[in-house]
């Protein structure tokens, strides 16, 4: 453990910050589960409506810096495919 004050400080705030990255990464994963979900079920509508939101989720991810913006573009990219391929 740091017996330096300043020390001290970081480690407490890397520990909030970790906790917060972990909650908007556990609802980002859980809004794409939702998506795949639907599109296993074959509903498109909704699927596309819930693809909004799990983009939303993931480019503010992306934004905080929490996941790499190439993992958010890969996911998104990889969503938008499987549901087009519905409607085909």
């Amino acid at each position: 453990m740091a017996n330096i004050k300043s020390a001290i400080k970081r480690v407490e705030t890397n520990n909030k910050k970790r906790l917060n990255n972990n909650t908007q990464k556990s609802a980002m994963r859980s809004q794409i589960k939702q998506v795949e979900k639907l599109i296993e079920a074959k509903d498109k509508e909704n699927a596309s409506i819930a693809y909004q939101a799990a983009k939303k989720a993931i480019d503010k991810a992306v934004g905080k810096g929490i996941v790499h913006q190439n993992f958010g573009n890969r996911q998104k990219s990889r969503l938008e495919q499987r549901i087009n391929q519905l409607g085909a």
